[in-house]
This record gives structure tokens, sequence and C-alpha cells, in this order.
């Protein structure tokens, strides 16, 4: 997956509450995560927007040593988001409902499209406006082994549906932790068909600011090249 797709992903994860799944062999691990969920899903209700710190660690099939950088994020309902990557090198990522600019000062480059031209499927799109449901798109379940996150609390998988394969075929599966008593997220990794595996740790949260709208306006510099980002699906 490419940087910005998996930027969505992570960011429709994080700024939306999760519905559970209620199958599952171990009841006592399926009522685990029931709450888990359902206590998130509160948190996330009561969220209008929301700015974070955030560790990004990528481990690519096939390289020894994993990528790694840092920055920030800010997100503001319905379908608003601003992704800034700090070190090593500085990147933002703007979304505004369904037009996605990203801007790569170091190549004075701004790279626009659709979202959901770009992510080959409207679920990110549906998602980030707050009109679709994870439970649509995935399966919910308890992870697998006995790893568990912060105070003991189970880690969630996230696993395509069938139907949805054709929208998320590098995607398999997705992990989310919270944190204890808050509830929010507090980390997220991506594992790719492939091997690959990108991985998120947010820190620093604070939700219901007050961000305003222009922290999300993004106006191209006038010494950047404007390049159209490649269409994944038909228009």
């Amino acid at each position: 997956m490419t940087r910005w797709w998996v930027v969505a992903t992570v960011s429709v994860i994080f700024a939306l509450p999760v519905w559970a799944d209620d199958g599952s062999k171990d009841e006592k691990v399926a009522q685990e995560v029931r709450n888990v969920v359902k206590q998130l899903q509160m948190r996330y209700e009561k969220t209008t927007d929301l700015q974070a710190d955030f560790s990004q660690k990528t481990k690519i099939e096939g390289f020894e040593r994993p990528v790694t950088s840092s920055g920030k994020v800010y997100i503001k309902k319905p379908g608003r988001l601003r992704w800034d990557y700090l070190d090593p090198a500085t990147e933002q990522i703007y979304v505004n409902q369904d037009d996605v600019k990203v801007y790569v000062p170091e190549h004075k480059q701004v790279l626009v499209g659709k979202l959901t031209h770009m992510a080959a499927s409207k679920a990110p799109l549906e998602l980030l406006q707050g009109a679709a449901k994870l439970d649509e798109s995935f399966e919910i379940e308890p992870t697998k082994g006995k790893e568990r996150g912060a105070a003991g609390l189970p880690l969630l998988t996230l696993i395509p549906k069938a139907k949805q394969q054709d929208s998320t075929q590098n995607l398999q599966k997705i992990v989310v932790e919270v944190f204890p008593k808050t509830y929010y997220i507090r980390t997220v990794s991506l594992y790719e068909v492939s091997g690959n595996v990108a991985s998120f740790e947010f820190s620093n949260l604070k939700p219901n600011l007050g961000v305003g709208n222009e922290v999300f306006d993004f106006k191209t510099p006038p010494d950047a090249e404007v390049v159209k980002a490649p269409v994944l699906n038909g228009p």
C-alpha cells in the first residue's frame, strides 16, 4: 500500500467507532471484546475533533530494518483530516470529504485527487464521513494468541470480508489496541498480504478542542507543481 492509503485507513479506524461481531467460540473473550468495543464506541461518539502525535514503523518484506517516521494528526468530523509527517522528512496529507491533497515540500509537488479514486473504493470516504460502519467491511474478532494490550485489554482484529476483497486486496488484517480508562485508540497495525506491516502508535491525544477548519485548509505554494494522482478505479 502507498503511504496515503495507509494513512486513510488508519485515520478511518482512529476517528470512528467500531462495532463488534458477537460470534466467538470463547464466550468470555467475546464478552471482553464486546465491552471494549462498547466503550470505544461511546468515546468516539462524543468526539467531534481530535489531535494527536504519532510514530510509525513500517516493516517491509525483504528489508532487515524497518522504516520509522513521526508527526501529528488532526481529525474533525465529518470527513476532514490532516496528517503531518515531521520526521525524518516533511510531508502533509489533507482530506476534505472526497478531496485529497498530498504536499511534499522537498519535491515542491502537490498530488491531488479523489479519495474514492485513489482508494479504489468508496469505503474510506464513507467511513470518514460517518456514513458507514466498520462491520460492513470487516469481521471484528479477538486477536489470536495470548498477547494483550495495555492493562490486559484484548486486542481487536479486523479482517476484510470476502465481498470487500476487491477494494482491500492488499490488506490481510488490522489489529487495534485501545488505551485503558479513556478507550481511545493507542495502536493500529496494518498487515498486508505481501508481508509488509505498518504500525502506528498514538500519544498526547487531545479531543474536542474546537479545532477550526483553517487547520485543514491547504493553499498550494506558488512554487509547487500540481500533479494529478493516479486513478485506481474507474471515475
